[in-house]
C-alpha cells in the first residue's frame, strides 16, 4: 500500500493530491497522512463521494486515512446531477450600483430561487459570498429551504477561514476549490448572478 504525506499543505493540494494518487494506484488501497480538520474532512468527503471506503486512524500530530474499494462514477448529493445546473455567488450583494440596493437585490435573487421551475444543483458561496451562509445572514432560512428541496449549498473553506467566519456557519456544507473547479467544468450551466 502506497503512503503519501499531506501534512501541511494548503486546500486544494491535499484533494489534488489524493486524486492523482488514486488514479496510479489502480484499485490499491492508499493511505494519506493528513493534518486534523479541513484536510482530513475535505479529502473523506472527497474519497466517499467517489465510493472510496475511508477508514481514519489517529497519528501523531494529524490522522491517517486508508482509502480503498472500486472507485465508479462519482456520487453525488441529494438533488445534484453531473452536469446540472450551477450557481456561482461571488459576493454578498448583487450588481456594481449602491451597496445597499446590492444587498437587496441578492436578498431577492435567493429567495426567488425557492419559486423557480428548475432549482440549481448546485450553489457554490465564494469569496464575500460566504458570508451569505454564516450566522447574522438574511438569507439563512431560505438556502435552508433550497437545501432541502434538494439543492446542494456549497461555501468555500479557504473563504470562511480567512473571513474567520467557519465556526459560523449554518447554511449547507464547506467544500473545496477541487470540488467548485471540477463541478464548474463539468455544468451543463453556471449563472453567476
Amino acid at each position: 500500500m502506497k503512503t503519501i504525506d499531506c501534512r501541511n499543505m494548503a486546500c486544494p493540494l491535499p484533494v489534488v493530491t489524493v486524486k492523482r494518487a488514486l488514479e496510479d494506484a489502480g484499485g490499491e488501497a492508499v493511505r494519506v497522512l493528513l493534518d486534523d480538520g479541513a484536510p482530513r474532512e475535505n479529502v473523506t468527503r472527497f474519497a466517499t463521494k467517489r465510493g472510496f471506503v475511508v477508514e481514519e486512524a489517529p497519528t501523531e500530530g494529524g490522522v491517517a486515512l486508508t482509502i480503498s474499494g472500486a472507485s465508479t462514477e462519482p456520487r453525488v448529493a441529494s438533488g445534484g446531477k453531473p452536469g446540472g445546473a450551477v450557481i456561482l455567488v461571488t459576493s454578498d450583494h448583487l450588481g456594481d450600483g449602491p451597496e445597499e440596493l446590492g444587498r437587496l437585490l441578492m436578498k431577492n435573487f435567493i429567495i426567488t430561487l425557492l419559486d423557480v421551475a428548475e432549482p440549481p444543483d448546485r450553489v457554490f458561496f465564494v469569496n464575500a459570498g460566504v458570508l451569505l451562509t454564516t450566522e447574522g445572514s438574511e438569507v439563512i432560512e431560505a438556502l435552508e429551504k433550497l437545501g432541502n428541496q434538494g439543492t446542494e449549498i456549497l461555501s468555500c473553506g479557504v473563504c470562511l477561514d480567512f473571513f474567520d467566519c467557519r465556526d459560523k456557519l449554518r447554511a449547507g456544507t464547506v467544500t473545496t476549490m477541487f470540488t467548485i473547479a471540477e463541478t464548474l467544468l463539468t455544468a451543463s450551466s453556471v449563472v453567476r448572478p
